[in-house]
């Protein structure tokens, strides 16, 4: 009998297992889903989650970025800085996840599904294709993906009913978010303007 998983892969279509980082509070690194160890500029505790930030070196389009870790709200948010000429219209970037706090290292595990916010205007749910691929080829099981689904209408909703603002909606939610700005020592030229912290 033929797998959802060898039905995707026959189709060409994304499917992988959720993706895996840990983020080391000792040894200032984030070990990315594919292995490889970044070193982070920063890391911030916060009693409601973690904030990072670190470049990006060698990626084509994103200089470097912030991140928060945020467990009650299975989420990570993250704001991007682009290199010159490949600037989106994307204010934050949330990940569904589970988020696991240590002491010495977080680590998350990604649930497929993103949400991309453009602040004050939409919010826009996606890879919802490869969600429902993932729980086919069982590498969701019921109870993870209903717990990833809930969180990801959560946070639509929520911010649908903020008007799109991110900071309102957090606030609402007894998060208040702090960002450092760029992440490398000379800042990227005619970089996007973001949002201010509110």
């Amino acid at each position: 009998m033929t797998t959802q998983r060898e039905i995707a892969e026959q189709l060409g279509l994304p499917v992988h297992p959720p993706k895996v980082e840990v983020f080391d509070l000792v040894a200032n690194t984030n070990t990315d889903p594919k292995g490889h160890v970044r070193t982070v500029t920063h890391y911030a505790r916060e009693p409601f989650g973690l904030y990072l930030a670190r470049p990006m070196p060698g990626h084509p389009r994103i200089a470097a970025f912030e991140s928060w870790l945020l467990p009650g709200l299975g989420l990570r948010v993250t704001r991007w800085y682009w290199h010159p000429g490949h600037e989106d219209d994307v204010d934050f970037y949330l990940d569904v996840a589970d988020v696991e706090p240590g002491e010495r290292q977080w680590r998350t595990v990604d649930h497929y599904l993103d949400i991309v916010v453009r602040d004050g205007r939409t919010a826009e749910l996606l890879d919802v294709d490869e969600f429902v691929i993932a729980v086919r080829a069982e590498l969701l099981d019921p109870e993870t993906a209903e717990r990833a689904m809930r969180r990801a209408c959560a946070a639509v909703d929520g911010l649908a009913r903020h008007g799109y603002d991110l900071p309102k909606w957090l606030r609402a939610n007894g998060i208040e978010l702090s960002w450092r700005g760029q992440p490398v020592q000379d800042p990227v030229p005619d970089q996007r303007t973001l949002p201010p912290s509110r």
